[in-house]
């Protein structure tokens, strides 16, 4: 049998051993996994950032993967906890709209994972997540982690809208750790976007400008993005999530 592959996305850091108590676990249970860091630098609490970051890569990894991701503000409250088969990969986490990405594919099957009585009510990712992720890892059936959820918790993304001078208006989804400001955008080539009073080309690749400037791009996710080249556009511009973007196509 090929060894389980576990990522983990959380906003714990990696200076207060929350990390490796999960690991601690995962390792207890399934000696054999194989498990990928993919990022314990999310601003604590932030959702939007987290599922915006797993919808990044969460298909990206082999079927069969098995992603835990936890940006979990209610945890001890009477929020839910997921178990979710998608695209024939698993996913366990809060249910909180962090899974989104999963949730919303075609076929995805959720589950409502239990909460034993000895869990603390302030780290389910070590003692409710990373149990059920050991689960999986060791072959056993999704459908025995819990009862079908029919109506989790599922956060989307803005859509754009034409304003009345036919421009395509959206706004700043996220700001990655370069300062590029990520829009709700899809991408085209050509035109021209406006933002904070600012007016810029969008090119094909952000060395098209010369250093300093400012420059709109297709981003890797196909959606629009906002850069300085070899800078900061989130601090040039003094401007962050939430921001209004408009798009004049070429």
């Amino acid at each position: 049998m090929s060894r389980a592959l576990v990522t983990l996305l959380t906003d714990f850091g990696t200076a207060d051993g929350y990390v490796a108590e999960m690991k601690g676990v995962l390792l207890t249970g399934a000696r054999e996994a194989v498990i990928v860091d993919v990022s314990h630098d999310i601003a604590p609490q932030d959702l939007e950032a987290g599922r915006l970051a797993l919808a990044r890569y969460w298909r990206r990894f082999p079927e069969g993967t098995i992603h835990i991701a936890v940006i979990d503000p209610g945890v001890g409250s009477g929020r839910g906890a997921l178990a979710v088969e998608s695209q024939r990969r698993y996913l366990v986490g809060p249910d909180n709209g962090l899974l989104s990405p999963a949730l919303l594919a075609p076929g995805a099957r959720v589950v409502r994972l239990g909460v034993p009585p000895s869990a603390s009510p302030t780290f389910h990712g070590r003692d409710v997540f990373a149990p059920a992720a050991v689960h999986l890892a060791n072959g056993q059936a999704f459908d025995a982690l819990g009862a079908p959820v029919s109506d989790p918790v599922i956060r989307r993304t803005p859509e754009p809208h034409r304003a009345a001078d036919g421009s395509i208006e959206g706004r700043v989804v996220t700001v990655d750790r370069f300062g590029n400001l990520i829009t709700n955008l899809i991408g085209v080539r050509g035109g021209e976007v406006t933002i904070a009073g600012h007016t810029v080309p969008v090119r094909h690749t952000y060395s098209d400008v010369n250093a300093g400037e400012i420059v709109a791009v297709v981003g890797s996710s196909g959606l629009l993005e906002v850069a300085v080249r070899d800078g900061n556009a989130a601090v040039l511009l003094g401007v962050a999530r939430g921001t209004v973007v408009a798009l004049r196509a070429g």
